[in-house]
Formats: structure tokens, C-alpha cells, sequence
């Protein structure tokens, strides 16, 4: 189980929900060129203000979710072991797939999942350099006691 931690990039499930909530949303653009996407996420959510006549929308759900989940995969890109490598492998894949949907498809070209896109793509260099740098003072250790 803990390898499958390691392994599974954790910003894959905000990525999944919004495929979830874009692909079940119609795809219709109103008259004001406004997605049907675009309207669902800036929707409050139900329920009293949190402060004052301010409500929280779903695209706020989800961005604040993704930063968590962005959080735990930076504290895991400071491991070492096969399994990172094998995470970044599958991070690249995510973020690779969010640019093609980014920039192929209409429901999928909004702020919030641009944001989300955007965090994968920092997962995806954090952990390259976290790689590296643990690498180079691994080296650097090893010709120290030569």
C-alpha cells in the first residue's frame, strides 16, 4: 500500500474530478461566450456565507483541495527511493495530459484548471530538482570520504 502512495501522484484525483464535472457538463457556450463549465465552478455552494456576502464557488473547493494535495506531493518529492522516480514518471504523464486538454479542449479552458495544470506542472519540476540536488549531495558526500 505504501509503494501506491508513493507511486500515485495525489494532484491525478483534483485533475479527475474536474474530467468528471467537464465531461458531464454540456459542452454549450451561451450568448456572452461563457462555458457551461465556467458557470457550474463559479456557482456558490450552497449554505450561509462564510464571511459577510462572500461564498465559496466549487472552482474554490477544488483549487483549495488541489493546493493540499500539491503540499503532501512536494513533502513526498523529498524522498528517496524507486518509487520517486517512478511518481515523477507519472506526474509528467498527468501534467502532459492536462496541457493537451488545456489547450485542445473548450471545457477544460478555464482559470481553475489552469490553476490545477499549473501546480502539475511545479509538481513535476520540484521533483526533478529535488532529485537532483539529493543526487548532487549524495555525490558530493561520497567524494568527501575518498
Amino acid at each position: 500500500m505504501r509503494v501506491i502512495f508513493g507511486i500515485f501522484p495525489l494532484l491525478a484525483i483534483p485533475i479527475i474530478i474536474y474530467n468528471i464535472m467537464a465531461l458531464t457538463t454540456g459542452g454549450g457556450i451561451d450568448a456572452n461566450g461563457v462555458s457551461a463549465i465556467s458557470l457550474q465552478l463559479a456557482d456558490p455552494v450552497r449554505g450561509t456565507p462564510v464571511f459577510g456576502s462572500w461564498r465559496i464557488t466549487g472552482g474554490d473547493i477544488l483549487v483549495i483541495l488541489s493546493m493540499v494535495f500539491f503540499f503532501v506531493e512536494i513533502i513526498k518529492s523529498t524522498s528517496t527511493g524507486s518509487s520517486t522516480i517512478a511518481n515523477h514518471a507519472i506526474s509528467m504523464l498527468v501534467f502532459i495530459v492536462c496541457l493537451i486538454e488545456f489547450l485542445l479542449l473548450p471545457n477544460f479552458q478555464t482559470s481553475v484548471f489552469f490553476i490545477l495544470t499549473f501546480m502539475c506542472l511545479l509538481d513535476v519540476l520540484a521533483g526533478v530538482v529535488v532529485t537532483i540536488v539529493s543526487a548532487r549531495r549524495d555525490f558530493s558526500v561520497g567524494d568527501n570520504h575518498n
